[in-house]
């Protein structure tokens, strides 16, 4: 899923670091900064003592997000060019902190906490090789070398090195810009997992019996909710993006691995999604205006409207869409419990199976595509004001869903039977305003969410595709914008040929894509990078057999029974 970005300091300019960073990183200036700020802070200038006790790992979250990201760079760090930037301005003076930063990324990942900077005076100044070899620190050695041979008091240093310095200065600037609250992350949450896939989970209990479907419906929430919480703690020991975590842990090709499924989530959402919106708009012109239009024509409407939405760069531009998008989802989610209900007292219970043994296997597949949103999981979590209770906050929205998309596929099942539709909102009588209105709301709020979705995708293949940048090349930003054109006629085309078997489509989507996103990569991210107990390298282990298990044989099962349809 599409989500916000790493929040990025907002000095950053487009060298290798922050222009800040590049100004005061040494100097008299910098040491009187650093005195300035403790005081500031209420430290007091003790003799014995001078430290500042920031964890390694939390530094080090803090430098990456001065630092030019091999996202940012590119396919560069892929194709074994160097680590440091140095083609970029100011390359060549923040050559330590890159270096730095791979050094702490190439230690063992059973990491404690970092050893405290608080050290007693000796009547000989010993100072760790390792402050000595970071930014600035061979400076400070020679300062209190230069002071102990002159007979006079070493100076006192709040921070050792520019590193712990620009750590400190992060650390209190960060706390006065606004954060997002429990109550906040909530909300995007169930932004990030309530969309398209509710509606197609009454179907998909068709495909797997009322009874089956419910008893794995809320056991893929849970072990989605434990591979969500296997990502959160890992990222707490190796700070990054999901992708920067494969590659800190596994190499380049993990990462690249990662990029590959987003991309193809990505892909296979926005396809689904407009073949959801041909459909709704197929029948409200057919219903309410007595227009008989091929449904091929809704998805090219939706080409010509999409293609130029691509153009978009900034993903903040489409945030708005998002709200409207909320509300008319929400609009329709409450018309559909509202006459499933009625339906239900009116007519009993239609004809339903307990397991349907021929087409189970695609209701898995259905119910992690319904899940998916681990793409936010770590946006959100960095941009809370305590991240310490996002946990909660994840546990609680994973039951919240779960018993919505439960209940909207047990009472739309139960009331529609096999007659149930892929798009659930299509068995509502279609002669009713009321109906009408729901079915061109929800269509309209799925035409607003395609744009972020396609986002990502686009952005992750343009970096592998495009070595350089189009703001000051015109040729690259037109040859962008081709791309960017071909990719929405791309997704088009798949949908138009998929049109007919939605359900199998977002099956497979689930099974190929989906799968390994939830239940492969945290697994085997929290195996290297934080199972430091027997018991939870079982528990990784369990998730990523079931993951395996998962991927190859609901996709084998959902390909078969394509292929059978079409002969």
């Amino acid at each position: 899923m599409s989500g916000p970005s790493r929040a990025k300091p907002t000095n950053i300019s487009y060298g290798a670091t922050s222009q800040s960073l590049n100004t005061t990183a040494y100097g008299a200036t910098l040491e009187a900064s650093r005195m300035q700020i403790a005081r500031s802070l209420g430290a007091q200038e003790r003799p014995d003592y001078h430290a500042v006790d920031i964890p390694k790992a939390k530094k080090a979250e803090i430098i990456r997000q001065y630092l030019v990201s091999p996202d940012e760079r590119g396919a560069d760090i892929d194709r074994g060019k160097s680590p440091e930037p140095y083609q970029l301005h100011g390359g060549d003076t923040a050559h330590d902190f890159y270096k730095w930063q791979k050094d702490v990324e190439a230690e063992p990942m059973k990491r404690t906490r970092s050893r405290s900077l608080t050290m007693p005076r000796a009547s000989q100044i010993e100072i760790p090789v390792s402050e000595i070899r970071a930014p600035g620190g061979f400076r400070r050695y020679h300062m209190k070398m230069k002071a102990v041979q002159e007979g006079k008091e070493p100076p006192n240093f709040v921070t050792q090195n520019s590193i712990d310095f620009l750590a400190m200065i992060h650390h209190f600037a960060e706390s006065h810009h606004a954060a997002v609250s429990a109550s906040g992350a909530c909300l995007l949450l169930l932004k990030s997992f309530v969309g398209t896939g509710v509606m197609f989970l009454p179907r998909a209990f068709l495909n797997g019996g009322m009874i089956f479907s419910t008893a794995v419906l809320i056991a893929i929430a849970i072990i989605s909710l434990f591979s969500f919480l296997l990502l959160v703690e890992t990222r707490q020991r190796v700070p990054g993006s999901f992708g920067e975590i494969g590659r800190i842990l596994y190499g380049p090709r993990m990462r690249l691995a990662v990029l590959f499924s987003i991309t193809i989530s990505q892909i296979g959402f926005v396809c689904a999604y407009m073949i959801f919106v041909a459909k709704n708009l197929f029948t409200v012109a057919k219903n309410a205006l007595n227009m008989n239009i091929a449904l091929k024509w809704f998805i090219i409407g939706q080409v010509l409207l999409f293609v130029p939405m691509s153009m978009i760069r900034k993903i903040g531009r489409l945030s708005f869409t998002a709200l409207i998008a909320d509300a008319f989802i929400l609009f329709g989610l409450g018309y559909l419990y509202y006459y499933d209900i009625l339906k239900l007292s009116r007519d009993s219970l239609a004809d339903i199976k307990f397991f349907n043994n021929k087409d189970f296997a695609l209701f898995i597949g259905t119910a992690v595509f319904t899940f998916e949103g681990i793409g936010l999981i770590i946006p959100i979590t960095e941009s809370m004001k305590e991240p310490e209770k996002f946990p909660k906050v994840l546990t609680g929205v994973m039951i919240f869903i779960t018993i919505l998309f439960t209940s909207i596929g047990v009472l739309s099942y139960a009331a529609f039977g096999s007659r149930v539709e892929t798009v659930i909102i299509l068995n509502l009588p279609n002669d009713s305003p009321t109906v009408q209105a729901v079915q061109l709301l929800y269509a309209l709020a799925i035409v607003l969410s395609i744009p972020l979705q396609l986002f990502p995708a686009i952005r992750i293949m343009e970096q592998g595709l495009f070595e350089k940048s189009g703001k000051d090349d015109t040729l690259v930003k037109w040859q962008k914008n081709l791309f960017r054109a071909a990719t929405v006629v791309a997704c088009a085309l798949i949908a138009w040929s998929s049109e007919d078997e939605l359900d199998k489509f977002v099956s497979l989507i689930g099974s190929f894509a989906c799968v390994p996103l939830c239940f492969l990569y945290p697994p085997l991210f929290h195996l290297r990078g934080r199972a430091d107990t027997v018991i939870a390298k079982i528990l990784d282990v369990g998730v990523l057999l079931f993951g395996v298990f998962a991927l190859l044989y609901t996709t084998y099962v959902t390909m078969m029974l394509w292929s059978d349809n079409d002969k």
